[in-house]
């Protein structure tokens, strides 16, 4: 004799498979016929769009008309000359040399040390 839990569980079993594979069979077809459908007339307008054609007169108003800039001028050379000579016999100065006829002052210690407060206070311990 059959046992009837066993039946039960059998039965079960095969109705749950079916409806997996109904659920399954109908979600799955459904969402890529969709998107193929939505593809295709997207591929559709795409072959099917015709540019307009361009006309010369279409960048006016857009564009600027090209105008070559002006040549630069050459700096004169008689004055080159005369500003060279005025830097060659110019005199050297350093930072810290005191010019000819001069006395130099003398530079400050800007440096202070700081005092130790602490030698007394361990020495009061």
């Amino acid at each position: 004799m059959i046992r009837p839990s066993l039946v039960r569980s059998s039965v079960l079993r095969m109705v749950r498979a079916q409806i997996f594979q109904q659920r399954r069979a109908f979600s799955t077809p459904n969402s890529s016929l969709r998107a193929d459908l939505v593809q295709d007339l997207y591929l559709r307008e795409i072959r099917a769009y015709k540019p307009p054609p361009l006309k010369p007169s279409d960048s006016d108003g857009h564009v600027q008309k090209f105008t070559a800039p002006k040549a630069p001028q050459s700096p004169d050379e008689g004055d080159i000359a005369q500003d060279l000579k005025a830097y060659e016999n110019q005199q050297v100065e350093l930072e810290g040399q005191a010019a000819s006829g001069e006395s130099g002052a003398a530079e400050e210690s800007w440096f202070e040390e700081e005092e130790d407060d602490d030698e007394p206070a361990a020495a009061a311990h």
